[in-house]
């Protein structure tokens, strides 16, 4: 069995759920407290073990490979300033050399499409898809605790969490055939399904593990909703010919694309931080009594 080095995150996205901020802005960049968005995912994806980040960007994401680049001008005052613990805070983020690789999207043709641009960098070998306006709280994170169930059954893997039964036609939704643990073994997904007709209330979360046999199948594969290339089609296809599980994480979830998700990122967040939230919790006391 491959260890998973390397992981995947899909950054050419336009961010229309949450304009106007990201008109200018990239989505990703966006901050939930303190820190862009991206800067949770990737300090997931190291705590996970991942050697090499394969960003596939898309125009008007300049600024993301910028943001983990040396700042030589800020470094230089915050160290003149004496602020060494913003300073070492930001050398923190800074890759190391060949740590992370950018590969542009030329056109929005999706999710599938954009996992098989990094073909290349991926090679032969298994990988981590994260999606890069999901942050999981988790402890370990979600994406070491996926890596942790690949351990132990290989295979394709997904991250799901359970959902309300009534809310089941919001999320992708995972078909199970039987289930040991926090880990299922699946044999299909299923697309928003109405409460009535959903196979299980296990949603798909926003992190996959996927061996490489997945990249010949993206680079046949039609259009499928809205018209563009669905990872969900290709994993489909791949689970005909090899086993997916499903791991139940433990953690909580928060969808950063969407505006309520992202204050609730925000809010929550910075409720647990130790220096901040007896500060974050008095405001928002304040705000609700009016």
């Amino acid at each position: 069995m491959k260890a998973v080095r390397k992981a995947v995150l899909p950054v050419a996205g336009l961010g229309t759920r949450v304009l106007p901020g990201s008109k200018t802005t990239p989505k990703e960049l966006l901050n939930v407290v303190d820190r862009p968005i991206l800067s949770y995912i990737v300090e997931e994806a190291r705590e996970a073990g991942i050697e090499h980040l394969v960003f596939v960007t898309g125009r008007g994401k300049a600024a993301i490979e910028d943001y983990f680049d040396h700042h030589i001008e800020l470094e230089a005052q915050l160290e003149a300033k004496g602020k060494t613990e913003m300073l070492a805070a930001i050398r923190a983020e800074l890759p190391r050399p060949g740590e992370m690789s950018f590969v542009r999207q030329m056109r929005p043709l999706g999710l599938g499409h954009a996992v098989w641009c990094a073909r290349d960098i991926v090679g032969d070998e298994p990988f981590a898809v994260l999606l890069p306006d999901v942050i999981i709280d988790a402890a370990p994170g979600g994406l070491k605790q996926l890596v942790d169930a690949y351990g132990k059954v290989g295979g394709n893997l997904i991250s799901v969490e359970e959902v309300a039964p009534s809310e089941t036609d919001k999320y992708g939704i995972v078909d199970p055939l039987s289930r040991d643990g926090d880990l299922v073994k699946m044999k299909g997904m299923v697309e928003k399904p109405k409460p009535e007709a959903a196979p299980s209330t296990l949603s798909i979360t926003g992190r996959y593990i996927l061996q490489p046999e997945i990249f010949p199948l993206l680079a046949e594969q039609g259009r499928g909703a809205g018209g563009e290339i669905q990872l969900t089609d290709g994993m489909a296809r791949l689970m005909e010919r090899q086993d997916f599980h499903a791991q139940v994480y433990a953690g909580v979830s928060y969808d950063c694309g969407d505006k309520i998700g992202l204050l609730r990122a925000n809010v929550a967040l910075a409720l647990k931080r130790p220096d901040l939230g007896d500060a974050a919790r008095a405001a928002v006391e304040a705000l609700l009594r009016g």
